[in-house]
């Protein structure tokens, strides 16, 4: 009977694993009638598709929904109702997402069973499409409070990784855009203030690039020029020096500046990546992982009883971790055309490169959570497998029961492959001279084919900065 009863656990567990391979499915997976809708400009339906979606209306991904939420409505133009859910987004992380429940939940269960918390840059885009959704509302003084949370945001970023110039440490695009704010704001000497900061971000690096983003010119032009506005000459020469130019102030445009940004393709999405590492314990009795090929090891701290560990097992541990995936924009190229003049979009933003570089920056501590939740799962099958052998007698309960959170551990075992997918791939921008009144500007378009299109808008030139985004989300 003892034989039967594990015959029967040890097809359940084949079972189970094929079930598992047929049953499990990314994040990005799991909401693609979204993701399509979004990727073809049919919001209405892309909105319907969200709220019909069971598992982004889960409480553990209620982060996501709110984001997701906020970013469709600004698509929409509904820019009240997009900043009511971007809100609600910023409350809960002022509350913050962390609780010893939820750290239980990752250590028994999976990353993914977790409430999201976001991806760091993703608080900051919070930021960046509530200031727009204020000015659009003519809320300027919303917006400039927006300005002064980006830097809160930034003090907590910082704050994080000990400002190490190593780790994704600020941003430098929502530096850049709470200079434009309080620009627009006539608020030059905090202008100049976040301008510097930006600039400063980049000279930190070798070759005055961020995170796959070169130094824009207009930023450096942006430092220089405010700081002449504010008398500050002497830094005004230290920069032009810094940066190798000589920067010539310009008559400023009767009808002001605007400010396009382009948002080109979607962002990256998380796919699940399965490693296999054998858990060992050695003659002194401490535990470790290795890999299949020997040449990863990494230790395991463990205070319950080692002992259960068995030492002869070569049994292979599968460890689910998640991997960004590029995706290609359909359009390559763009430029501005306004008054018969062309001007080039510069890249401000590029969130495919951030994705890769700050979970690339993770992975060692990804790599211990998931390891250690595996460890966790794999002792307590041991205890139970040792419990089941005792005094030379098998226990058929306590064995099925060992098989059973075999079978558990191989189930549950997922990556979180959760994220704000209708980012953008990266956002570029360019700073147009108006004319008084009406103006046509218009963006040129060009995919990898060399095809061109062409969007048209019409401007009111007001003498003061404005805004204006275009989402290409294909």
């Amino acid at each position: 009977m003892i034989n039967i009863r594990t015959h029967i656990f040890r097809a359940s567990s084949v079972i189970g694993l094929m079930l598992f391979l047929l049953g499990c499915s990314t994040y990005n997976q799991s909401i693609a009638p979204y993701y399509k809708s979004v990727s073809t400009a049919n919001y209405a339906q892309a909105e319907k598709d969200l709220d019909k979606n069971s598992l982004i209306q889960k409480p553990r991904n209620k982060l996501l929904y709110l984001m997701e939420k906020g970013r469709i409505s600004h698509l929409r133009g509904e820019y009240e109702n997009s900043n009511k859910y971007f809100n609600e987004a910023d409350q809960l992380l002022d509350q913050g997402l962390t609780s010893a429940s939820d750290e239980a939940v990752g250590v028994l269960l999976n990353s993914m069973s977790q409430r999201y918390k976001g991806e760091d840059f993703e608080k900051f885009m919070i930021h960046y499409y509530k200031a727009l959704n204020y000015l659009y509302l003519h809320k300027t003084e919303d917006a400039i409070v927006e300005a002064r949370r980006i830097t809160l945001q930034a003090n907590t970023q910082g704050d994080k990784f000990n400002n190490k110039d190593s780790r994704y440490s600020n941003d430098a695009f929502s530096l850049m855009l709470q200079g434009m704010l309080y620009e627009s704001n006539n608020d030059v000497n905090n202008a100049f203030i976040s301008y510097r900061n930006a600039a400063e971000i980049y000279l930190k690096s070798p070759d005055k690039t961020y995170y796959g983003t070169p130094m824009p010119l207009g930023l450096q032009q942006d430092v220089i020029r405010t700081a002449q506005l504010n008398g500050f000459t002497t830094e005004a020469d230290q920069f032009e020096t810094t940066f190798g130019i000589n920067y010539q102030p310009t008559k400023p445009s009767e009808g002001g500046d605007l400010i396009f940004f382009w948002e080109n393709g979607l962002a990256p999405v998380k796919t699940q990546v399965d490693l296999f590492f054998s858990l060992i314990r050695n003659s002194d009795g401490n535990l470790f992982f290795t890999d299949a090929a020997g040449g990863l090891v990494i230790p395991f701290d463990y205070n319950g009883d080692r002992s259960k560990v068995n030492t002869k097992s070569v049994e292979s541990l599968r460890a689910a971790f998640p991997k960004y995936v590029a995706q290609t924009p359909y359009y390559s190229s763009a430029s501005i055309i306004s008054n018969n003049t062309q001007i080039p979009f510069v890249k401000a933003e590029d969130i495919n490169e951030l994705a890769f570089k700050t979970l690339q920056q993770r992975m060692l501590k990804e790599m211990g959570k998931v390891l250690s939740r595996l460890a966790v799962k794999k002792i307590a099958e041991y205890s139970v497998r040792a419990a089941a052998e005792s005094n030379g007698k098998t226990n058929g309960l306590l064995e099925g029961l060992g098989y059973g959170l075999q079978l558990y551990s191989l189930l549950s075992e997922k990556a979180d492959t959760r994220n704000w997918q209708t980012l953008p791939a990266y956002i570029s921008y360019a700073r147009i001279p108006l004319q008084k009144g009406d103006n046509q500007v218009s963006i040129k378009l060009t995919n990898a084919q060399g095809a061109i299109e062409t969007k048209t808008i019409n401007v009111q030139g007001t003498g003061k900065l404005q805004f204006y985004n275009y989402a290409t989300l294909r």
